[in-house]
């Protein structure tokens, strides 16, 4: 982080860069990519009153620069103002930020529901085998009734004679059957 402190009609004393120097490294608090701080601090005066205004100018990676200025009679609590509006500022940004990257209620509730999918699946299989079919060659609805009936399956799957997949299938009272 560049920073850089400028005095216009104002004389900078050590003591007054130390401060500066102090509010400026709080800015690193909020793990932010700050690319530059400038502190302007300018004297004017208006209706024969001493006006001292403090300026912080930042440039932020991936943000607009933010500019913050402040008019006081004494110049540490326009330094302590600005700091403290600066500081709501990027608090505010940093937590945008991290509140992008949380994980929400609903994500959490999501993730317990297929974790419980995933473990009834891991269940079913050793129940359920995986079987091929017999034959991929069409066949009549009469072929593949007959063929269910002397088999002691439940179902049978085939492509009919039109090339439509198709799915017949023993009904509850095992004297009907049914067909997809």
């Amino acid at each position: 982080m560049n920073t850089s402190i400028v005095g216009r009609k104002i004389t900078l004393t050590d003591e007054l860069k130390s401060h500066i120097t102090a509010t400026i490294d709080t800015f690193k608090k909020f793990n932010l990519d700050i690319i530059s701080v400038n502190a302007i601090i300018s004297q004017e005066e208006k209706k024969g009153k001493n006006v001292i205004t403090f300026e912080y100018v930042l440039n932020i990676a991936n943000i607009d620069t933010v500019v913050v200025k402040q008019k006081d009679k004494d110049l540490h609590t326009a330094i302590d103002i600005a700091t403290d509006r600066v500081n709501k500022i990027l608090r505010r940004h940093a937590d945008k930020i991290k509140s992008h990257d949380a994980t929400k209620f609903t994500e959490v509730a999501i993730s317990q529901e297929q974790d419980s999918i995933a473990k009834e699946l891991e269940l079913l299989d050793e129940e359920i085998i995986p079987v091929k079919l017999q034959s991929y060659k069409p066949m009549e609805i009469e072929e593949a009734l007959n063929e269910l009936k002397a088999d002691s399956g439940v179902f049978k799957v085939f492509y009919d004679m039109d090339d439509n997949f198709r799915v017949l299938f023993k009904m509850k009272n095992g004297k009907h059957y049914g067909l997809y």
